[in-house]
């Protein structure tokens, strides 16, 4: 069992922090809306203070990532199921339980804190339930979890089904193992990842990520201000990667806010046109950039409706998917990503890549990639592409590109990444990434211009 290390205040411990875990959840489980998108809807969030804040992400974190072992734990203790509309009593039991085994909240504090909340939402007719659940939790609940096979319950039989056909049940095993724990903080750092990494008291990664240690207040460390690095998981930074040498070139990067991407190839030296389809997201995008110092023509348009008035070098397209391979950060996506949400997504992607295939030049370098552990997004998709299109194929991955770093890299020489990789250290997040290369005759000067895939 992962034993969370709070630090937390008690002035955050007695604030509000728990009714907005509760809107959280709602909005999350009930509403099938992703967790981010809460804090955005929740007024209140805002008014908090950044220990407050941290609080209430613990609280909904802890609860989804734990989510099947706790309500296994409702359902031992309840008599009946409560009914369906009481949902956000529901949720105030999850927080409780989740406090009072995972994030060890003294207990007189969270079983109180419940029984107010309960009353507060003009529930009080179950604030004698939850008072008489939470402490039977306390004298029950370990005893409870210990057979449990936490793995097993905190991943939907369908996920879990789709990863053991394509993983093995044994990696699909140490894949949920490891959605169970609170990961580290990578960021990409525009040179020397050595000397940040010595700086900030981090770890140099293969792929040239640094892992922080201490991931608390970080727009107080050294390099936040002045642009030098931005956050960004170490998996994240592989599909850049995969285009080579890219100074000078004139390279898309289809789907780009929040931009880490973009900034790993404007801080290269390309010449990037970054896309992106949400005003809100290219906002944002906007802002990173500025932040970092670094330059990109940022265009608010529908990737599958952009023709460009230039020759194409090369595109990187990190395309719309069930994000099920950023679990560890986002618990979230396993729980109102529905198996069909998995159907519609594949022939967006499937429309963006052939569009994407069209604009380029031939002799051009595309990656396409996905933070998904569904093969139907990544390998099958490919597969797909290419029995549709002579005009490309696969330029296999050398592992030099991913810091020599071999299991990354499957029979067919794309980039496959797990989230117990480097588990000893956090792990990483799920992405699939390849090269594909488009077929063509080349001129003599798009032959010497053309991008080398392993520079």
């Amino acid at each position: 069992m992962n034993i969370i290390k709070q630090n937390i205040s008690e002035t955050s411990a007695q604030s509000n922090a728990r009714l907005s875990a509760v809107f959280a959840l709602v909005h999350t489980l009930d509403k099938n809306k992703p967790m981010d998108s809460a804090w955005v809807a929740d007024r209140h969030f805002y008014s908090m203070s950044p220990s407050d804040k941290a609080f209430t992400q613990l609280l909904v974190k802890t609860v989804l990532r734990h989510l099947g072992q706790i309500d296994a734990i409702i359902g031992k203790l309840l008599e009946r199921p409560l009914p369906s509309k009481s949902a956000r009593v529901t949720h105030i039991l999850r927080i409780g339980i989740a406090q009072l085994i995972w994030l060890r909240t003294p207990q007189h504090a969270a079983v109180h804190s419940a029984v107010e909340i309960t009353k507060q939402i003009r529930m009080e007719k179950f604030s004698g339930l939850v008072n008489a659940v939470l402490k039977r939790v306390i004298a029950e609940g370990e005893a409870i979890i210990k057979p449990q096979d936490a793995a097993r319950l905190n991943t939907p039989k369908w996920l879990w089904e789709v990863w053991s056909n394509a993983y093995g049940e044994e990696n699909t095993r140490k894949i949920a193992e490891m959605h169970m724990t609170e990961p580290p903080l990578d960021i990409t750092v525009k040179s020397d990842s050595e000397s940040w990494a010595k700086e900030l008291g981090g770890t140099a990664m293969p792929t040239g990520s640094v892992r922080l240690n201490d991931a608390r207040n970080i727009t107080h460390l050294k390099g936040f201000t002045d642009g030098s690095w931005w956050v960004q998981d170490m998996a994240a930074t592989i599909p850049a990667l995969l285009l080579g040498d890219v100074k000078d070139k004139r390279v898309i990067d289809f789907c780009a806010a929040p931009g880490g991407k973009t900034a790993q190839l404007a801080a290269k030296g390309a010449i990037v046109t970054a896309i992106e389809v949400s005003k809100e997201r290219i906002n944002v995008l906007k802002s990173n950039l500025n932040r970092l110092k670094l330059q990109a023509d940022c265009i608010n348009i529908d990737a599958g409706k952009y023709s460009p008035e230039f020759t194409v070098d090369a595109i990187l397209l990190d395309a719309p998917c069930s994000s099920t391979g950023t679990a560890r950060r986002h618990p979230d996506v396993v729980w109102h990503k529905p198996p069909a949400d998995t159907e519609r997504l594949k022939e967006i992607q499937h429309k963006l890549l052939n569009h994407a295939l069209d604009i380029l030049k031939d002799g051009g370098i595309l990656v396409y990639a996905v933070c998904s552990l569904q093969p139907e997004e990544g390998e099958q998709q490919i597969s797909r592409i290419l029995s549709e299109r002579e005009d490309i194929s696969i330029v296999p991955v050398e592992p030099a590109m991913v810091g020599g770093l071999k299991e990354f890299i499957t029979g067919r020489g794309e980039i496959r990444t797990l989230p117990f990789y480097f588990a000893e250290i956090g792990g990483m997040d799920g992405f699939y990434a390849v090269v594909l290369s488009k077929k063509g005759k080349m001129n003599e000067k798009d032959k010497n211009s053309s991008i080398n895939p392993s520079g």
